[in-house]
């Protein structure tokens, strides 16, 4: 059982930058960031495989920026020029041994408990 644990939610203003952390209590092949919103279905941000390899969907790729941290079991997601509509859970997930270039949510095995990003004025 892989445990990921997500940090650096929070409130932010329109325009402004944030930073999200998921930290896997051990080294991940692949993670990912899924966000949901109220009422409807969840949403792959971006995904991560190995150190350097991403995938993110095309209305997204301009701001969003998937990578490893620091140290080997944690990812991080840049979020550039935040929109209210960016307001959401965000969830991380990860496979322990799989290189998943997928923003399905049947595709991957681990997630964190989600943490909220509120972006308003």
């Amino acid at each position: 059982q892989v445990l990921l644990v997500e940090t650096g939610g929070g409130s932010v203003q329109p325009v402004g930058s944030l930073t999200l952390s998921c930290v896997a209590s051990e080294f991940c092949k692949s993670m990912a960031w899924f966000r949901q919103f109220p009422g409807k279905e969840s949403e792959g941000v971006a995904a991560l495989v190995g150190v350097s390899g991403t995938i993110y969907p095309n209305h997204l790729m301009d701001r969003f920026a998937i990578s490893r941290g620091n140290a080997t079991n944690e990812m991080v997601l840049q979020v550039n020029n935040l929109k209210p509509e960016d307001t959401a859970v965000y969830f991380c997930a990860a496979n322990r041994d799989r290189a998943s270039y997928s923003l399905q949510r049947d595709s991957w095995s681990y997630w964190g408990q989600g943490i909220q990003v509120t972006v308003s004025s």
